[in-house]
């Protein structure tokens, strides 16, 4: 089956460390075409020619063509709609992080950078819900600028985007943030979720693996991250137990599989899907397979066959 990876550069170091797990890691790139929300509109309207503006202009036409930019229909079904227009497009890792490895300093704002023709895992999951949300202003006609906002403000802690440090780089404090801002509901807890209390120090502890931490004023601040999210307990929804709460698992929902690695809480994200026979599935950007796709195993089989998987985190977009 697709071998799933984790969140951003942190989860893809896992891979270096152990055969057994295909990780993940960002989305974006350096292109000056592909930096919206530090470019004027009249460039934004000069580059609409370009294929990733293309996808957002012909994915949001499709939204509102389908009725899923009306206020009344679930977040999570427009974006997993746009999800699925995405189907077949390439996977690709640690993008994020290519301003680092060009010399970029990881004390200073980062540039945000996104695309929508190629994604990692968590890209995708942002992109989906960003273009849904974007479609929702505008008349149903975003802007690439509206689209990056909305990125802006999943990706970044508190909504803000700052240095390396400010990106919300555990895939549970990702959740954890976008509940208290209103951006979803951790709806594990209403599925006999159990809270996973170890604490996580796996940037902290392959240092190495990091470009930004070589520096010790960001190593500093990501140990201080760390140590912050202690008492923050995930909720996981047992492996075993998947099963008998799938009926109240709901296409759209977001998907964090939870691990047993140390230091590490997931080690790859998706949405639940629900397919034309209402069989609940993982629509994903797995590194097996390099493209975007709907698994084709049930939820609770994908999640038991994953290595160390102890369970999921479940949110719902709102």
């Amino acid at each position: 089956m697709d071998r799933p990876r984790s969140r951003r550069s942190m989860l893809g170091d896992v891979a270096k460390l152990s055969a057994a797990f295909a990780l993940r890691s960002p989305l974006a790139s350096l292109l000056d075409g592909v930096i919206p929300s530090e470019r004027s509109e009249s460039k934004d309207l000069h580059l609409k020619s370009d294929p990733d503006h293309e996808r957002l202009t012909s994915w949001a036409d499709t939204l509102r063509a389908e009725g899923l930019t009306n206020a009344n229909v679930p977040l999570g079904r427009a974006a997993v709609r746009v999800g699925e227009l995405a189907r077949g497009t390439p996977y690709e890792a640690y993008t994020l992080e290519a301003y680092l490895r060009t010399g970029g300093d990881a004390t200073r704002p980062e540039p945000l950078t996104l695309w929508l023709t190629r994604f990692d895992c968590v890209s995708l999951v942002e992109s989906c819900l960003a273009v849904a949300r974007a479609a929702r202003v505008n008349g149903g006609t975003p802007t690439w600028n509206d689209f990056a906002r909305e990125i802006e403000r999943m990706r970044y802690r508190g909504g803000t985007r700052g240095s390396y440090a400010s990106r919300l780089h555990y895939f549970s404090e990702w959740i954890a943030d976008g509940a208290r801002r209103g951006l979803l509901r951790d709806i594990a807890p209403s599925l006999g979720a159990e809270d996973d209390t170890r604490p996580l120090r796996f940037m902290t502890e392959h240092r190495k693996s990091y470009v930004a931490l070589a520096d010790d004023r960001v190593f500093d601040q990501i140990a201080t991250m760390e140590r912050g999210l202690d008492g923050r307990p995930r909720h996981v929804i047992p492996t075993a137990h998947i099963a008998q709460v799938a009926d109240r698992i709901q296409t759209g929902d977001v998907l964090g599989f939870a691990t047993s690695i140390p230091g590490l809480d997931v080690t790859h994200s998706a949405f639940a899907y629900r397919d034309s026979s209402n069989v609940l599935r993982v629509l994903h950007a797995p590194l097996s397979g390099g493209a975007v796709e709907v698994s084709h195993y049930e939820l609770p089989a994908y999640v038991a066959a994953i290595k160390h998987s102890t369970g999921i985190l479940l949110a719902r977009p709102i």
